[in-house]
């Protein structure tokens, strides 16, 4: 089924980066250059202007390719159906929302829905989330990862939030799926280079490799 490939991707691409942008122009920028340093996982957040535009473009841009095309900031089913509508491949929330689940199960896209306690992950897995975003991650650590799976080990997590290249392994080694990297991967961006946000993009995928490979 779609929603299973979709899955087995985000979880091979590994890193899946969260890009927010000041303008529609800068976001798809953003994306092309984290494409070229090899990130295979975006997360284009719905705050960016005329996202739903953006997640058009990309999804028709990389729908030959193994890059998935996501979205994020998701908080309501209303953004959910129109993200679905333009393409968007998986959804991300901060946050759990029953009505985003429905969405998100009628139409079986994967629902990466945040939370932060064990009782909101529980919620979130009842309601047919596939991938946890422990969120906030800078908040929480991989030690919390490990606690939180010893009584459920059928978990999936993400962590979003603080994640970089001194503390990526670990959070690999505590066993999450996937990473969610946001500012520490695209801090080039915010001086509008776009070089150092592709060479960024390698770094963080070479060490995730090597980390993998051990």
């Amino acid at each position: 089924m779609k929603r299973f490939e979709t899955l087995s991707q985000i979880q091979d691409a590994g890193i899946i980066a969260v890009v927010g942008a000041e303008t529609a122009d800068k976001a798809i920028k953003v994306v092309e250059a984290l494409v070229a340093g090899g990130i295979k996982g975006i997360e284009l957040t719905f705050t960016v202007p005329q996202a739903d535009q953006v997640i058009s473009q990309l999804a028709a841009k990389y729908a030959q390719t193994d890059v998935v095309i996501g979205t994020g900031t998701v908080l309501e089913p209303v953004t959910a159906r129109l993200a679905i509508n333009d393409g968007a491949q998986f959804l991300v929330s901060p946050l759990f929302d029953e009505g985003t689940a429905k969405m998100a199960n009628l139409y079986q896209v994967p629902y990466l829905a945040g939370a932060f306690t064990i009782t909101e992950i529980k919620t979130a897995l009842e309601a047919g989330v596939d991938i946890v975003k422990m969120f906030l991650g800078a908040e929480a650590s991989p030690s919390m990862v490990k606690a939180v799976m010893a009584p459920m080990p059928q978990l999936s997590i993400m962590p979003s939030g603080g994640v970089s290249l001194d503390n990526m392994e670990e959070w690999i080694n505590a066993g999450v799926v996937a990473l969610g990297a946001g500012g520490n991967l695209l801090k080039p961006a915010d001086t509008d280079d776009y070089a150092g946000v592709t060479a960024m993009a390698k770094k963080f995928m070479t060490k995730y490799r090597q980390l993998k490979q051990k």
